[in-house]
């Protein structure tokens, strides 16, 4: 009940007028920019960070609630009209979806899609209400070893489970750990600076974030330009009749239960559970054959699935300071850069702000059922913007953002260095999220193990604390092993059984 009592201190708090009229601004912001095809949210939180750097702490948090939620909505619009997904997660609703703005269905399949994030989207809000405050007691009890040990599981989780080559993904591990390092260490001594005095207290991972997401971006699909902009499909009015409220109400339920889960585990992400929603509706739907001609199940589950896997990964954000995905990873440098450290800690130094930013996102995700039904043809107008015209604009407001971060030029080569880092990795099918992973819990990961070796006198057993070490140490070993252990066991102990 304490819990409840703080959250409705925070509600005190979000409902002034001018924090009312930040979160509505957040979202309007963040929805229009992830409506425009290939921006995903983590790519509009990131080019839009520099927009809260004028405000104080409580302000920036609401206004970027807004945005990350936004960001969320605007990509599913995407996705049903021009069969255009931001990112991973929101191809399986692009996959009916698109199918049901094709058969004159559009407005049913974006009503499903906005109605179902708000259902999730509370539901697992109200979720993080209530499994924050126990793992923060949890992550309290914790020491160095556990938290390295910690920090290596978010190293190995998203590399190893995430991409589609491990060798890919260490290898995008390694160049933020690298980008990581970059400046003076604990000891003062200069690492991988070349004698250039900018790089001395490091690179900043805002730069790093914008450069990566919107400029490697920009490139990538300059690379690849088409002079006209996609065929949009026509939208009326968002509605849903009867037989659609009665098809979707089940699936909005079932993805939430899919989704946040997976959202609030290092290495869930929402791709996982997305996929998964689409399969059980398929199984349990009565109209099994129109899955893959539009079926509204297909989008519904799915979209509900992404919406709290969103919400599941502020838990461990907020009460450990893991980010589990790009979109949180990029969060959490927006923390960093007012100052806050997420973390066990952050509810008892930072309380009134943490309630505060929970009772946003229940504030930013009704704004957004009000603004997505009405505004639907009006989201749909901007994806009528020709390719040239928005990625030079994301460049102009990439460097405008980066310039912003040191008011230093110097900033904008290492901007456009970035990018074109950000281009290659995805001309060579590296993943981003491990870099970004790496950027941020490298120097953290260095921190708590020197910590641990210091604790120990330098013998390698300090890095190993308690129970909860031992347990993640052997997840490690489990993600690791898996394809050795699936080849040599599983398949071998499969093939008996049928035999037999």
């Amino acid at each position: 009940m304490d819990n409840f009592g703080h959250l409705l201190d925070g509600f005190a708090n979000v409902v002034t007028p001018m924090n009312l009229l930040i979160a509505l601004l957040g979202v309007t912001i963040g929805t229009a920019v992830g409506v425009l095809p290939g921006i995903g949210p983590a790519m509009t939180v990131a080019l839009l960070l520099p927009v809260t750097y004028g405000l104080g702490p409580t302000q920036a948090l609401i206004m970027f609630a807004g945005i990350f939620y936004g960001g969320m909505y605007g990509g599913s619009t995407t996705s049903i009209l021009l069969n255009t997904p931001g990112e991973s997660s929101s191809v399986v609703t692009a996959i009916e979806g698109n199918k049901m703005a094709k058969a004159g269905r559009a407005a049913q399949a974006l009503a499903t899609a906005a109605i179902g994030s708000f259902v999730a989207g509370t539901i697992a809000t109200l979720l993080l209400v209530v499994v924050t405050p126990p793992v923060v007691s949890f992550a309290i009890s914790l020491g160095a070893p556990d938290y390295f040990a910690l920090m290596l599981l978010a190293f190995v989780a998203v590399t190893a489970v995430l991409g589609a080559s491990r060798v890919r993904g260490f290898a995008s591990l390694l160049l933020g750990l690298v980008i990581g390092v970059i400046g003076i260490d604990q000891t003062g001594q200069q690492r991988l600076t070349l004698g250039i005095p900018q790089l001395a207290d490091g690179i900043d991972v805002v730069v790093v974030a914008v450069g990566i997401f919107a400029v490697g971006e920009a490139l990538w699909i300059a690379a690849h330009l088409r002079r006209k902009s996609g065929e949009v499909i026509p939208v009326g009015q968002p509605w849903m009749g009867r037989e659609d409220w009665k098809r979707s109400w089940m699936p909005w339920l079932r993805g939430t239960a899919f989704g946040f889960p997976f959202g609030a585990v290092p290495a869930g992400g929402a791709e996982i559970p997305t996929f998964l929603s689409y399969v059980t509706e398929k199984k349990l739907s009565k109209h099994p054959e129109e899955f893959g001609k539009g079926a509204i199940e297909g989008v519904a589950g799915p979209e509900a699935a992404n919406n709290a896997s969103a919400a599941g990964t502020l838990v461990p954000l907020l009460a450990i300071g893991l980010p589990t995905n790009a979109t949180a990873a990029v969060m959490l440098a927006a923390f960093q850069q007012h100052n806050i450290q997420p973390g066990p800690l952050l509810f008892e130094r930072e309380s009134s702000l943490v309630w505060t930013l929970i009772a946003s996102l229940f504030v930013g995700n009704l704004l957004l059922l009000v603004l997505n039904l009405p505004l639907a043809p009006a989201w749909a107008r901007l994806l009528r913007i020709p390719r040239p015209y928005l990625y030079a604009g994301i460049l102009f407001f990439a460097s405008m953002g980066a310039y912003a971060v040191n008011a230093q030029p110097f900033d904008l080569f290492l901007l456009l260095t970035l990018g074109l880092l950000g281009f290659g990795m995805r001309r060579f099918g590296l993943p981003i999220l491990p870099l970004i992973v790496g950027v941020i819990l490298g120097p953290r990961a260095e921190l708590q193990g020197r910590r641990a070796l210091q604790l120990s006198g330098g013998e390698l057993h300090g890095l190993i604390g308690g129970w909860a070490s031992w347990l993640i140490y052997a997840v490690i070993l489990v993600v690791l092993l898996w394809p050795l252990l699936g080849r040599f066991v599983v398949r071998p102990l499969r093939g008996r059984l049928v035999a037999g």
